[in-house]
């Protein structure tokens, strides 16, 4: 079991209805967390998650196997112009 905090941005923010929480999950990668974050929040978190990304700890991640640090920031898409 691994406490993460998690803290959302932009549309991942507006998903969650918050801008961080520590989530307590099972297995400690990020396919876990991905799982958790859809169960919990639904189509809305899901259409983030597939399109945007991961930082964890700082460094962008979008491998599910990759474990999970002590934070991790989600990301949506961003738009270039």
């Amino acid at each position: 079991m691994a406490d993460v905090l998690v803290r959302y941005f932009a549309a991942a923010e507006e998903a969650a209805g918050r801008e961080e929480e520590i989530i307590a999950i099972p297995e400690a990668t990020l396919g876990a967390l991905r799982a958790e974050l859809a169960a919990r929040y639904g189509e809305p978190m899901e259409r983030v998650l597939a399109a945007g990304s991961f930082l964890v700890d700082g460094v962008v991640a979008r491998d599910i196997t990759r474990p999970v640090g002590a934070r991790v920031d989600v990301l949506p898409p961003f738009a270039g112009g």
